[in-house]
């Protein structure tokens, strides 16, 4: 899926290169200390030193900003961990975005750009496109963990992904509660536990690893549907004992 391209961003230096950085840095530090709901495109005007005329021309709405700032900006500063166990890494990824949405700013870009889409076709677009595309890189965690022969091959990555960062975007975004250290161990443990027992098994031949991974059916590692958990071997194959879950 091609990325839709932002307002503002049609050519890649010049004057309209400055204009977009300018009036993206005044929206961003706006949101340090103002909610989205009190944000205009006079106000941003005067952050940035652009007359409204040309921000309406070029993003039309704030809105369009903030799907801008969304796409520049979004959540690619959390990073990946790799500590060589899928449990550490859930756990260390749930910290990461517990601490990235703590920041004032960053919450108040992520309720923005959801009220955003609500508003505006390319708004969600961009929203949709952001996330899929994370949960994309954040799916290496499990890409990881299935080579290693910690969850079955056929473990739908993006899935356990997502189940770890649900509960803090329906924290953020519902209940308006914090996130504090419960929820990053829940979230974290939870999703660890569906993971290595199975319960995102997509039944598919394709594996969530490499062609090498241990539970491929070319794979140079344990015997296919052997499953390692805390040195434990159990098998990933018991129908009777892992819940299928397909894809839908």
């Amino acid at each position: 899926m091609t990325e839709p391209r932002p307002h503002g961003s049609t050519r890649p230096g010049g004057r309209t290169a400055r204009t977009r950085a300018a009036v993206l840095a005044a929206a961003l530090e706006a949101l340090d200390t103002q909610d989205f709901a009190s944000l205009t495109v006079d106000l941003l005007a005067r952050r940035s030193g652009v007359h409204a005329a040309t921000i309406r021309r070029r993003w039309r709405s704030v809105e369009g900003v903030i799907s801008d700032l969304l796409t520049q900006h979004g959540t690619a500063t959390i990073p990946i961990p790799d500590t060589g166990d899928l449990r550490q890494d859930l756990h260390a990824m749930a910290r990461a975005i517990a601490d990235f949405h703590t920041a004032p700013r960053n919450r108040r870009l992520l309720e923005g750009m959801v009220a955003a889409a609500s508003r505006q076709q390319g708004a969600e677009e961009v929203l949709r496109e952001i996330f899929a595309r994370r949960l994309r890189q954040v799916a290496v965690l499990l890409h990881r963990a299935a080579e290693r022969g910690e969850v079955p091959a056929d473990t739908d990555a993006e899935g356990v992904i997502a189940a770890l960062g649900a509960p803090f975007y329906y924290r953020l975004l519902i209940t308006r509660g914090p996130l504090d250290d419960e929820l990053v161990s829940s979230s974290a443990e939870t999703a660890y536990l569906a993971a290595v027992h199975g319960v995102f098994r997509t039944g598919s031949t394709a594996s969530t690893g490499s062609p090498n991974s241990p539970d491929s059916p070319t794979g140079t590692g344990p015997a296919a549907g052997t499953v390692r958990n805390g040195g434990r071997g159990h098998r990933a194959g018991d129908e009777a004992a892992r819940p299928q879950r397909g894809r839908g």
